[in-house]
């Protein structure tokens, strides 16, 4: 990521959860470190991420009542494995380790690792035996289905620790309660483990004595404060607002915080889909009554696109050119007036644009570019507000509700900052994104003649550069190809293809081929996530 961004992340890292007393999850590269944080904040429990580079002072900053040491892909004796300091184990607070995290607290305290002679993936078997039973286990039956993911095995336990539980092959969990380390080889955190939300409450509550008190309006106080004391009281902020559900959160928030000083600006990419432009800036102004500009860009940015092919390229260009028209848009507002400097600008990214774009929680792997975090210039004329980045969709949603937005808002389907243009395969043109867009509204329509709207993550089609034989009427046909993506997810981080009544999947078909000059041929996409990413580029 270029330098300019990566300041403007940096300086957002860890949102604006500033809270002391939580949890901090220290990532070394999982999958599911962000559901650890997850699983801990529903229960009321302030969690934020940190690299599992981070430094002890930085960790102590934040006076945690507990540290998780979270799972990984790596091997402890890889020569690139990750790596946290051994200061984390002398904090004076409690640790648990998960899966990776036990193999480096037993590895780094003098134990022995060892690659198993029989992996473990997938569903197993817990033992725990009832004499002398761990406070992580307090409550729990002495047989447990759990799930498992490693190659490797603490064969030797380091001094001061004892075995608490146990699988048909390997050790499942140890601890030294006199220095409240705890560590498991499965993942509590995951729905496929029975009773591994009442494993990590015992360490929580019994171990940690953390205090149920963070929820949505704690996070809204505070991201509140938090947003007066960044902008002060002079200052006026732009926010880029789209009318999906993350950026008028957002501007929410904002709103609420420095109320007028707040200029909202909807621009017209010219990648919106049908009717966009128009029925988003009517509902933003009448019904959530937001002071916000409309600024048609679509001839700038088809330019920026034109000739284009490759996704990445596509991406960033719109997020250059976002920024300008923003950057222009200031400085036209900024002239004449007296009501302080724009010196800030507002946007929606959530933790899933985070992950995806850059490595900035850890080894995890850059999946793609985001207009909202990877996409930015170097040189970048507002410092950035994002007040929701370490949130997920479905957090942002209940947020919404405690600050009263309306449904219409609150269950709208996502939408990539790029638009169409990554739903469109290939270059971008005038003739085709009207196509997608005809396309795309009559998937919609039927998701939401079904009943399925507020069922579902997204419905959207996809314009593919594919062209096959068909037959219209009498006449042979060389048309194009259309494919339809429905899924259902909670938080975008996995999704699964959603199983539509084949009658809804018939109707979008044949709507489609009758009513979309050009299209002959309609596919259903039923691959998940992973491997597949929601969006086709």
């Amino acid at each position: 990521m270029e330098s300019g961004a990566k300041r403007a992340v940096e300086e957002n890292q860890g949102g604006w959860m500033t809270e002391r007393g939580g949890v901090v999850v220290l990532d070394f590269g999982g999958q599911y470190t962000q559901l650890i944080a997850r699983r801990i904040r529903e229960q009321k429990v302030f969690s934020t991420i940190l690299p599992c580079t981070a430094a002890p002072e930085e960790i102590r900053k934040l006076e945690p009542v507990g540290i998780v040491l979270s799972g990984g892909p790596s091997s402890v004796y890889d020569e690139d494995a990750p790596v946290c300091s051994p200061e984390v184990l002398q904090l004076g607070v409690p640790v648990l380790g998960i899966c990776y995290g036990m193999q480096w607290i037993a590895k780094t305290l003098g134990g022995r690792v060892e690659k198993s002679e029989r992996r473990e993936y997938g569903r197993g078997q817990v033992n725990i035996p009832s004499e002398g039973a761990s406070a992580l286990f307090a409550g729990v039956p002495e047989s447990l289905r759990i799930w498992l993911s490693h190659g490797d095995s603490v064969r030797g336990l380091p001094p001061g620790f004892r075995e608490t539980a146990r699988t048909e092959s390997a050790l499942a969990a140890i601890e030294d309660a006199q220095r409240k380390i705890y560590a498991v080889q499965f993942h509590p955190e995951v729905n496929h483990t029975e009773r591994g939300t009442d494993i990590l409450r015992n360490f929580l509550f019994q171990v940690c004595g953390a205090k149920a008190t963070w929820g949505g309006e704690a996070f809204i106080q505070e991201t509140v404060e938090a947003i007066r004391r960044k902008v002060g009281p002079h200052h006026r902020v732009i926010c880029a607002l789209s009318g999906g559900v993350d950026s008028t959160v957002a501007a929410a928030l904002v709103h609420r915080a420095i109320g007028d000083r707040l200029i909202n600006v909807f621009v017209n990419s010219g990648v919106l889909r049908k009717n966009e432009f128009a029925e988003t800036l009517e509902m933003l102004r009448e019904r959530l009554g937001l002071h916000v500009i409309g600024v048609d860009a679509t001839e700038r940015f088809l330019a920026q696109l034109k000739g284009v092919s490759d996704p990445e390229e596509k991406r960033k260009r719109i997020g250059r050119e976002f920024i300008a028209v923003f950057a222009e848009k200031a400085e036209e507002l900024q002239r004449g007036e007296a009501h302080g400097e724009i010196q800030y600008l507002v946007q929606g990214t959530l933790y899933p644009d985070v992950i995806e774009s850059v490595s900035v929680k850890g080894p995890s792997a850059t999946i793609k570019t985001h207009h909202n975090v990877g996409g930015l210039p170097e040189k970048m004329p507002f410092s950035l507000i994002e007040p929701l980045r370490d949130l997920f969709k479905d957090e942002v949603r209940r947020i919404g509700r405690e600050l009263g937005l309306p449904d219409e808002v609150l269950l709208k389907h996502p939408f990539p900052g790029p638009g169409l243009a990554v739903r469109l395969l290939g270059e971008v043109t005038r003739e085709d994104l009207d196509i997608l867009r005809e396309a795309d509204a009559i998937v919609v329509e039927e998701i939401r003649r079904a009943g399925l709207y507020s069922k579902v993550w997204q419905a959207f089609a996809v314009l593919l550069p594919v062209r096959s034989v068909g037959v219209m009427g009498d006449f042979r046909t060389y048309g194009l190809t259309v494919a339809v993506r429905v899924v259902e997810s909670e938080d975008a981080m996995t999704a699964d293809w959603a199983r539509l009544p084949a009658e809804v999947l018939e109707r979008m078909s044949t709507r489609i081929v009758n009513e979309v000059r050009g299209v002959t041929r309609v596919v259903y996409d039923i691959s998940s996530k992973p491997p597949s990413t929601i969006e086709w580029e």
